[in-house]
């Protein structure tokens, strides 16, 4: 039996049938199914054939989706496609089987009502399982409903999560170890020493220390904040940080308001660091607090020659051309949440507004459209990517990979807030930035805390 309860034979391949929203999701999952056969519905050939035109993301993968099903059945027969044609993997040679599903019988066995493509495809398995029931079929689909249909027909489903690093985003590392009591309780031997100002420690590795990756933070409750930055086969470096001056910080007339903002508004302001991943609830000052950080490395520090802001905005592929003005007028309503926190750090000003212009005129900030970012690379800039919760990996892969020398990139989103039916939390590129990155020596990862927008949405954060 395994880990979805089925008692295939381990001999037996499976026939995984693929739904159309997994080859969405993943082009090459059809690669991914090892010595298992892989079948695909020809419904969801039309299905595909109808979603491949225009220039939307989903447009581009389908096409890939496409173009590697017609490489892998090549110069196939009819015959051997209805049979499987060997999918090439490779060094490694051919394994498993790719086939089209097709209705065999004049008067199939059709159990749900055929005005869905999704019955058609169900309706098919039953028909498959009727005729060859010694056969394990699995259907694979992101569709939560579909599955519960085929299960309830009697058809083992299950969704698709081969690209998934982590079962449940809970095992996500915060980026920081909250410790009762004193952190030097819990460690025998302990070196410190001092260099350029800083206090460095090295402990010893015991039973009672969490498991650490490099560049988290330990927080006890006497005030002990301390940055990993080695690890050893049986000791820690950590850089002693020292609570008060943390808390001080400031950034364009921004202070943190608690512990978590602090090493969070640190890791910003470090040139050290290359890589900043903030998440955290609705409100929880991810952006303002990058926002703060950029405009002072910009402006006053001159890290950095130039902020760039982008996010990904559901429609924005067919939308943003029917918007009037240029690609920074475009992008400005889906970037509302830059002026927004603009707005706030000037809010005690004379003339907020006037404050906002000066500095979107001083400031070099850019809102740039993702369909523009692919292929090119920034320098000395400063990459504010909001929103990446609805970002793939693959999308999150290619913005990140166009920062160039002397850039740093900001990782901003929520995984409570995914508004793609194509991800879920465990599949979203912040998840997948998230846990890719855990051992990256110039990258940081904090995970927000608290509410503090008002009362009133913090109420609602727990109680809606």
């Amino acid at each position: 039996m395994d880990d979805h309860g089925r008692s295939f034979s381990s001999n037996q391949p499976i026939l995984y049938v693929l739904d159309t929203n997994v080859l969405i999701h993943d082009p090459n999952a059809l690669l991914n199914f090892e010595e298992h056969h892989v079948a695909i519905p020809m419904t969801v050939l039309e299905e595909l054939d109808k979603l491949k035109s225009g220039h939307h993301s989903v447009a581009a993968e389908c096409r890939q989706a496409i173009r590697l099903i017609d490489k892998t059945l090549g110069d196939a027969s009819p015959e051997d496609v209805e049979l499987g044609v060997p999918i090439q993997r490779g060094k490694s040679g051919p394994k498993g089987l790719l086939s089209i599903l097709m209705s065999k019988r004049a008067e199939p066995n059709i159990i749900l009502p055929e005005h869905l493509n999704d019955n058609i495809i169900i309706n098919q398995l039953i028909d498959l399982h009727a005729r060859e029931p010694k056969l394990p079929v699995v259907l694979v689909t992101k569709d939560i409903n579909m599955r519960l249909k085929a299960r309830a027909c009697g058809i083992a489903a299950e969704d698709y999560s081969t690209d998934q690093l982590v079962d449940d985003v809970s095992l996500l590392p915060n980026g920081y170890h909250n410790m009762d009591g004193s952190f030097w309780d819990r460690v025998k031997n302990v070196e410190t020493r001092q260099d350029h100002g800083r206090t460095w420690h090295q402990v010893q590795l015991i039973d009672n220390l969490p498991a650490v990756h490099i560049n988290e933070f330990i927080i006890d409750e006497q005030g002990f904040v301390g940055w990993i930055k080695e690890i050893e086969e049986d000791r820690l470096l950590i850089l002693d940080l020292h609570q008060e001056p943390l808390l001080h910080q400031e950034a364009w007339g921004l202070k943190p308001r608690d512990i978590y903002q602090s090493l969070a508004l640190y890791a910003l302001l470090d040139p050290d660091i290359h890589l900043v991943n903030l998440s955290g609830a609705a409100g929880s000052g991810k952006t303002i607090l990058a926002l703060a950080a950029a405009i002072e490395q910009t402006m006053v520090s001159k890290r950095y020659r130039r902020i760039i802001a982008t996010r990904s905005v559901q429609g924005l592929d067919q939308e943003i051309g029917f918007l009037p003005g240029t690609e920074a007028e475009k992008m400005e309503p889906w970037l509302g949440a830059i002026t927004d926190n603009l707005e706030a750090l000037h809010m005690d000003d004379e003339n907020t507004h006037g404050s906002v212009d000066y500095i979107l005129s001083k400031v070099p900030l850019q809102f740039k459209s993702l369909n523009y970012i692919r292929g090119r690379s920034f320098q000395q800039s400063l990459i504010l990517i909001d929103e990446c919760q609805n970002l793939t990996p693959h999308q999150m892969k290619t913005i990140i990979t166009r920062a160039g020398a002397g850039s740093k990139v900001v990782c901003l989103g929520n995984l409570a807030q995914i508004d793609t039916p194509y991800l879920s939390a465990t599949s979203s590129g912040l998840t997948y930035l998230t846990e890719r990155f855990k051992d990256f020596p110039n990258g940081v990862h904090i995970t927000l805390q608290g509410v503090p927008r008002s009362i009133l949405a913090e109420y609602a954060e727990s109680h809606l």
